[in-house]
């Protein structure tokens, strides 16, 4: 099964593999293709091959069931919000002024064409597609299947108003019975109302596709989500780019931005921002606090799955940045948040205790010793 999985992962990072430069403004193509405003860019697809055959992998999946907080339906249409939900990965559901926003819904247990094979998520859903309320808009950032579900999106065609996709994006959800008055695609920059809400799409530097002769035929954007109450910024995936700062001076501040974390590599960094380019980016978009996201939910990288919670808490920490790590499913209250915990760090520790009953007592001490200090970082 590993076999199968590395065979799965190469493939996927094959398909990936461009190299473009970017033209003026944003949304442009080349030769019918999307570029980056802030290229050139290219994936180094050799490093990241390299980097898959033959890094050490280690944790990369909880080794005990994650701490969930299923979604009180109840709680959630009674409450005024402005509220937020973390249903995993990416996955975001928001109550602004009474609306429901549902931000790249993901609901099946794969991140992948096929539901037998790629990336499994690490834990259930904490709200089932049956139990979401009637949705006002659908918002979408890429197509890639970790952000773009066709299970999910055909569930939701008679039970959501809009659909919001960068350009090229809506054709997915046509073929998948989206009716097309429903399908609003935005290119960078491009702005529509929703009742008090106004919506806007963004730039990102990423890359499109869910083959390997479709890639960059669609859009790719970070967006802002603003109600009379609240201000809110999604990064989609993305690497660090200038970008930010405009995005920051046009519509911040932000109460919080959901900024990517998760699933980076060197190899890559163009397009995944390292933890570092994290805090750089919530920086630039002059946000009050950041919601990490893209992390525990499947294993798309290379580095253990609790990592890059553990790496931007540390930066977090040393930049004197409100961080909100809620546990997945649990409500977020966008304008007063309460502070959050490291929940997965009982995972973390769990796990080494278990290695250190495993050796002997001289080796042990000094493993738990060293655990602790990590999780205390």
């Amino acid at each position: 099964m590993r076999t199968v999985s590395r065979f799965f992962a190469i493939l996927m990072m094959v398909s990936m593999a461009v190299a473009v430069t970017a033209g003026d403004g944003g949304a442009n193509q080349v030769d019918g293709r999307y570029v980056n405003e802030s290229g050139p860019w290219d994936m180094k697809i050799g490093a990241a091959i390299k980097a898959q055959l033959t890094t050490e992998q280690v944790d990369k999946s909880p080794r005990a069931p994650l701490p969930l907080s299923t979604v009180d339906i109840a709680a959630l249409r009674a409450a005024p919000g402005p509220l937020l939900y973390r249903l995993g990965h990416s996955t975001i559901l928001l109550k602004l002024d009474g609306r429901y926003v549902l931000i790249d819904p993901v609901f099946s247990e794969r991140a992948s064409p096929l539901q037998w094979v790629g990336p499994k998520r690490f834990h259930p859903v904490p709200l089932e597609l049956t139990q979401l309320p009637r949705i006002d808009a659908v918002v979408i950032s890429h197509d890639h299947y970790d952000h773009l579900d066709e299970g999910s999106i055909r569930f939701l065609a008679d039970r959501a108003d809009y659909f919001f996709t960068p350009l090229g994006v809506g054709d997915h959800l046509r073929r998948w019975g989206i009716a097309d008055d429903a399908i609003v695609e935005f290119g960078w920059w491009d702005e529509v109302e929703l009742g008090t809400l106004t919506f806007a799409a963004t730039p990102a530097q990423h890359f499109s596709g869910r083959g390997l002769f479709d890639r960059n035929k669609t859009l790719w954007a970070s967006w802002v989500i603003q109600s009379p109450d609240a201000n809110l910024f999604f990064s989609g995936d993305t690497g660090y780019f200038p970008g930010f700062r405009e995005i920051g001076e046009r519509y911040g501040p932000f109460d919080i931005a959901m900024v990517e974390n998760g699933a980076y590599n060197p190899a890559w960094r163009d397009i995944h921002m390292m933890p570092e380019d994290t805090l750089q980016a919530f920086k630039d978009l002059n946000a009050r606090a950041m919601l990490p996201i893209h992390n525990s939910t499947f294993d798309l990288s290379l580095h253990a799955w609790y990592e890059p919670l553990e790496r931007i808490s540390a930066l977090a920490m040393s930049n004197d940045v409100q961080l909100l790590t809620p546990v997945i499913g649990a409500p977020l209250d966008v304008t007063a948040p309460q502070p959050t915990f490291a929940w997965w760090q009982d995972s973390v520790r769990a796990r080494n205790e278990s290695i250190a009953a495993r050796i002997p007592r001289e080796t042990s001490i000094s493993i738990v010793a060293e655990a602790s200090s990590t999780s205390g970082r």
